[in-house]
């Protein structure tokens, strides 16, 4: 599904990813970890093609992400970011059915009946007629999970969904994320959280001064 080939990106003269070489098959989990400011971010965003990587090749369903339409991509490739990029002028049911309207011009009464079904799923049902900055963190990051999936991309790139979360409201995203991996969905994590990702992950990638250790997960060894 995802190729990435000898992926390097600098921003002036810090090597922040050095020839990154990896995988990811459908219905994989591979969880990436490492210090802040390590790349692991960066990674996510090369492959939504939010940022630019200086060499080096990345595709999906073996075609390189630079020759597919941006918006094709990221339906296909969706990515939920730390920070909820929720519309703060928008209910929480207007916030999810934007992109089904929008972009996959589908009508407001399918859009609707979509998202209410998530949010039911979620456990956020009562929260419909909210807005962004009535809700808790956990609340808000799992109806940017839910906005994700809604679209059906094939891949969903998670960047830290529980950094900013206290305890409990950590426990409401894992407990998502979960569920996705339950659901046999395609997903590439960054996190903090080493043993979640230990938990649920085939892969695991490390990645220091700028290289990438990956560890096959399931056999608890290096991956060459």
């Amino acid at each position: 599904m995802l190729k990435i080939v000898n992926v390097s990106k600098k921003y002036k003269n810090n090597n922040v990813l050095k020839n990154i070489n990896l995988e990811i098959n459908k219905g994989e989990v591979v969880s990436i970890i490492g210090k802040s400011g390590c790349g692991k971010s960066t990674l996510l965003k090369c492959i939504n093609r939010l940022e630019t990587i200086d060499d080096g090749n990345i595709y999906f369903d073996s075609i390189d992400i630079t020759e597919m339409n941006i918006s094709d991509l990221r339906q296909k490739i969706g990515i939920v970011f730390q920070e909820y990029n929720l519309f703060e002028h928008l209910t929480v049911l207007q916030n999810l059915t934007l992109g089904l309207t929008k972009i996959k011009k589908y009508s407001d009464i399918y859009a609707e009946k979509e998202s209410i079904k998530i949010l039911k799923k979620i456990g956020l049902e009562d929260k419909i007629n909210s807005y962004p900055d009535e809700l808790s963190g956990g609340q808000k990051q799992r109806v940017a999970i839910a906005r994700t999936l809604l679209m059906k991309p094939k891949l969903i790139l998670l960047d830290e969904p529980t950094s900013a979360l206290d305890k409990e409201m950590k426990k409401e995203v894992i407990n998502l994320i979960i569920s996705m991996v339950k659901d046999d969905m395609t997903l590439l994590i960054v996190s903090h959280e080493e043993d979640f990702v230990n938990k649920i992950s085939d892969k695991i990638i490390h990645i220091q001064n700028g290289k990438a250790i990956i560890q096959d997960n399931k056999n608890k060894k290096e991956i060459e």
